[in-house]
């Protein structure tokens, strides 16, 4: 079992806590002997489009290659004004061609890949971005199974905040371990 992260963070060098739940989570999927690959968006190249490939190269192409060899999908993002990141947005709209197929009366190239969402912030956003989130992952054939989102909401995760690494997988793992078990349990039982 393979499943492929798309982290969403803006932070290309520094501390981001959407990076470090992601860390933490991936031990859950690691005990489950589920395989995973972060791609931290931010560290590529992805332009603005709404098809695979576009005129002008760039790392799209070899991302959803990683997809589609995945047996899952998660997207990770912060939480920016009750929406999800920029960056996640980019691949959203790249991946739109898939809806197209579909539309074209063929089959999802993702049909049968699960999906899931994990969404950090300081202030409301969770429930707004994994809707948004598992509506999208619906229309272009995705799964997402139950109790395949892990939102954390918390002052420490503010824009100011000083919180360390530890800090913060100290706070995650007292207040999130279940969640972050459910989840890697209910991904690991939909795939066997």
């Amino acid at each position: 079992m393979k499943a492929v992260i798309l982290l969403g963070t803006l932070k290309n060098k520094g501390l981001s806590n959407t990076e470090i739940l992601v860390e933490f989570f991936g031990d859950f999927l690691s005990k489950k002997n589920i395989e995973f690959e972060v791609i931290k968006l931010v560290d590529h190249q992805i332009l603005p489009g709404s098809y695979t490939h576009l005129d002008i190269e760039d790392d799209w192409p070899q991302i959803y290659e990683k997809i589609l060899e995945a047996d899952i999908l998660l997207f990770a993002t912060p939480i920016w004004w009750n929406n999800h990141s920029s960056e996640l947005q980019r691949c959203i709209e790249r991946l739109d061609e898939v809806y197209d197929i579909i539309n074209s009366g063929k089959d999802s190239p993702l049909d049968g890949k699960l999906g899931g969402v994990i969404v950090t912030g300081d202030s409301d956003g969770v429930e707004h971005i994994t809707g948004n989130i598992a509506n999208f992952f619906s229309c272009v054939g995705v799964v997402v199974p139950p109790y395949t989102s892990l939102g954390v909401i918390w002052e420490g995760h503010s824009k100011d905040s000083k919180k360390t690494k530890s800090q913060l997988k100290q706070y995650y793992a007292k207040n999130y371990t279940e969640d972050a078990a459910a989840m890697a349990d209910s991904l690991a039982k939909y795939l066997s």
